[in-house]
């Protein structure tokens, strides 16, 4: 017990554990000023541009973005993970990714014709063109945001997104005014990307030296090979809807689905993303002490379960008058896609943990073997779905397909490793049982009231809050509100460089 106690009381880990919770703190405020930001981009473009403009750019998007996934190799996650990393290794790795980039730059640019075949649509020749220096950009940018990540710089990292963030925007509302159109989009895409290299280049200031990528590479390449193969699998999970879509409705339709999509990714990347952002580089220094590990793994579920699911009950419950405001009359069937798609938000919410055991614990490869098996039933999912009731059945294949996965694929991420099954199940128990409550509270609100739109959003989303107030009667809950509290505390809470030896 004593040396336990003296192990917590460690500087260097009281250090880490202060990096650890001001970076949630930062990186949330990062992504959640960003999401305003996306949101206003949202609000203007959907009054300003036809829902075919914004289903031509994803049908590029989902095959340049299987480019991406190969551009990255998986190479960040291996970067983050790997115990040391000298300069000529990271020279050699800076090389590496330029190198991918140019050769899928190339790729993708002459496989224009492909893709405007495949969707019968010639108008995506150009735009593919137009899109595909983004993998080069893309591809100096990654060493460099995992080096400032490894380095725990989130306050770093949250500038360079909420920025890079709103450059494109400001450029895509300036060209939809100019009368652009779909062309607004690929402003949207391409000036942020730019900006986000050139911040990256200044904060991380890379040293290529000499042309060269040195056999050391390799282990990360391999280690990276695996979770590519977890990236592109989940990207194809996550993207050939698009391409179904597409391909058997046309970009309306398409459209519409997108701009749901998009909505219901939000939650994921602005309450759980901060977390994944910071958890990675945490737990992978936190990888040979198992008391810590496991605490740190609660301690997260706990914080995911209360901000996601409750979250997503309500906007699932006030979908109607929420795209009403913010996209307009015109996309009330996205209302109806973004209701449905909340269950799989539930589920990603929570499954997204699983990432983090696998890459922290060096097991991507397992990870790619279970992917192998589990991302084919997902897209089967998306053809079932879309056969049997169009959009709508596929969101809602897809939601609860994504859910049944969850505890098959937990069992596989932890079996075999010192983290238990109680050390997930537990922290989410309590607000998943609320989620239900919460959720009805905010659908009888909505669908009582005759009000504008607005006033029922308001409405609805405060009715939602009622059952969580409540439950703060029950001790249980009382304590897990402990427990968040003390997280932000530590948050706020200065390190001192007496206790650390280094400036906070």
């Amino acid at each position: 017990m004593t040396g336990t106690a003296e192990r917590d009381r460690d500087p260097r880990r009281e250090q880490l554990g202060h990096k650890a919770s001001r970076g949630v703190a930062v990186t949330m405020g990062g992504l959640w000023s960003k999401t305003l930001i996306q949101m206003l981009s949202t609000v203007v473009l959907a009054r300003l541009l036809d829902p075919a403009d914004f289903g031509l750019v994803a049908m590029v998007m989902a095959i340049v973005g299987v480019a991406d996934l190969v551009r990255d190799f998986g190479m960040t996650g291996a970067i983050l993970q790997a115990r040391a990393l000298d300069a000529r290794l990271w020279s050699s790795v800076l090389w590496f990714s330029v190198a991918l980039g140019l050769v899928l730059t190339a790729i993708v640019a002459a496989s224009a014709p492909l893709i405007a075949a495949l969707f019968d649509e010639q108008r995506l020749v150009v735009l593919t063109l137009a899109i595909a220096p983004t993998l080069l950009v893309n591809g100096l940018a990654m060493p460099m945001q995992a080096k400032v990540q490894r380095d725990l710089r989130f306050g770093t990292l949250a500038n360079v997104d909420v920025v890079s963030m709103a450059v494109g925007v400001a450029g895509s509302i300036a060209a939809a005014f100019a009368g652009w159109g779909v062309w607004s989009l690929v402003v949207l895409a391409g000036l942020g990307q730019v900006y986000r290299l050139v911040a990256l280049w200044v904060a991380a200031k890379p040293r290529f030296g000499r042309p060269r990528i040195e056999r050391r590479v390799l282990p990360l390449v391999t280690t990276g090979g695996s979770i590519f193969g977890v990236q592109l699998l989940n990207y194809a999970a996550r993207n050939l809807d698009n391409v179904f879509i597409g391909q058997q409705l046309g970009p309306a339709a398409l459209g519409q689905y997108t701009r749901a999509y998009a909505l219901f990714l939000l939650p994921l990347q602005q309450l759980t993303g901060p977390l994944g952002r910071v958890a990675l580089p945490v737990l992978s220094a936190l990888q040979d002490d198992a008391d810590r590990y496991r605490r740190y793994i609660r301690g997260a579920v706990l914080v995911i379960g209360y901000l996601s699911l409750p979250t997503y009950a309500v906007l699932a419950a006030v979908s109607d008058p929420l795209i009403t405001v913010l996209l307009g009359p015109d996309w009330g069937h996205a209302a109806q896609i973004f209701s449905i798609l909340a269950i799989a938000g539930v589920a990603q919410a929570i499954g997204n943990v699983q990432g983090w055991l696998y890459i922290t614990l060096g097991r991507a490869h397992r990870q790619f073997a279970y992917y192998l098996v589990t991302r084919p039933i997902v897209i089967g999912g998306f053809l079932v779905g879309l056969w049997w009731a169009g959009v709508n059945g596929l969101a809602l294949v897809y939601g609860l397909t994504t859910l049944a996965l969850l505890v098959p694929g937990f069992w596989f991420a932890i079996r075999g490793t010192f983290v238990r099954g109680g050390d997930i199940l537990r922290p989410v128990l309590r607000p998943a049982l609320l989620t239900p409550f919460v959720f009805a509270a905010s659908w009888a609100t909505v669908q009582l009231l005759d009000l504008p739109e607005f006033v029922e959003l308001v409405l609805g989303g405060v009715a939602g809050l009622v059952p969580l107030g409540l439950a703060i009667a029950v001790p249980a809950y009382r304590r897990d509100l402990a427990q968040i509290v003390a997280f932000v505390k530590k948050m706020r809470r200065p390190a001192t460089a007496a206790s650390t030896g280094e400036d906070a």
